[in-house]
């Protein structure tokens, strides 16, 4: 087991951005991802008015729900694996967020307030581009100006960050590269120059846990390559028999050209039958 925890499980994950004393981490890294757009000052994290739909695998997906000290609220979210309809429950999951805010009663105004939905992909998701970031939010799609702030979704493609230390161009690369690679460093570059980084070297190395700690996350980790191995093996089959589907398709649309051409050479169709296999019915259609 490496030196630094594997942020990919849960117990990790957590740890780095969902605690209490690792709070300072979570607002250097959101500053980061919205720099320019966002500065969050403070944070209070709403694991207990989470909504419990959250919780469908929790060695593949796991998040965290907090609110700033402006009542924007932030769900950020690691997934370990592709999930069918993914962008549709990411808008639902963002959209519940926001009507949770809703009051009952004439006076309310629909005052609510912005919903921020962060989302970790450690997998490469076809249907959202082959980039590291994709950022979404409501357009005026003939003017491409922002038609509200309320909704904002960033997906983070982490397969697709191939950056070394040395080209890392800001503290939001330094981010990503550092929990991409975490659990296989021996020391995390930069802690000499950021108070953060070193702040998170030392809550991130697998000693720091406490013993109870120590146990759970052991679990996680096991449960975490159990499931990529799964995931692996099905691939794998997956390939296996799209193989040899393709191979059987090649050899049968092989033995259809075959039988076109001796159909047009004037071959007699029940001689056609019994040199390709095919029926008499096939090869009249042809």
């Amino acid at each position: 087991m490496g030196k630094y925890i594997n942020p990919f499980t849960d117990i990790g994950f957590k740890r780095i951005f969902g605690q209490e004393f690792s709070k300072p981490l979570l607002i250097d890294f959101l500053n980061n991802l919205l720099v320019g757009e966002r500065q969050i000052v403070d944070i209070t994290f709403l694991d207990k008015e989470q909504p419990g739909e959250f919780a469908d695998d929790r060695s593949l997906i796991y998040d965290i729900f907090c609110r700033t000290s402006d009542d924007e609220h932030i769900i950020v979210e690691m997934q370990n694996r592709e999930q069918p309809f993914f962008k549709k429950r990411s808008i639902y999951y963002t959209a519940e967020a926001i009507a949770r805010q809703g009051e009952r009663g004439v006076d309310w105004k629909y005052g609510i307030h912005a919903v921020y939905f962060i989302s970790f992909l450690n997998f490469r998701l076809d249907d959202i581009g082959a980039e590291f970031r994709t950022d979404v939010s409501l357009m005026n799609t003939r003017t491409n100006k922002v038609f509200s702030k309320d909704i904002r979704m960033i997906f983070l493609q982490l397969p697709y960050f191939e950056k070394s230390p040395e080209e890392c161009e800001n503290d939001f690369d330094c981010w990503i590269y550092v929990l991409k690679h975490m659990e296989a460093l021996n020391r995390l570059p930069w802690v000499s120059k950021n108070p953060i980084f070193k702040r998170l070297s030392e809550i991130g190395e697998v000693s720091a846990l406490s013993r109870e700690e120590r146990i759970k996350y052991d679990a996680a980790i096991r449960v975490y390559r159990d499931n990529l191995y799964a995931m692996e093996g099905a691939e794998e089959v997956g390939m296996r028999k799209g193989y040899e589907r393709g191979r059987l398709e090649g050899r049968e649309e092989g033995i259809i050209m075959t039988a076109r051409k001796l159909k047009v050479m004037g071959v007699p169709v029940r001689s056609i039958a019994e040199a390709t296999g095919l029926s008499l019915e096939r090869i009249e259609g042809l």
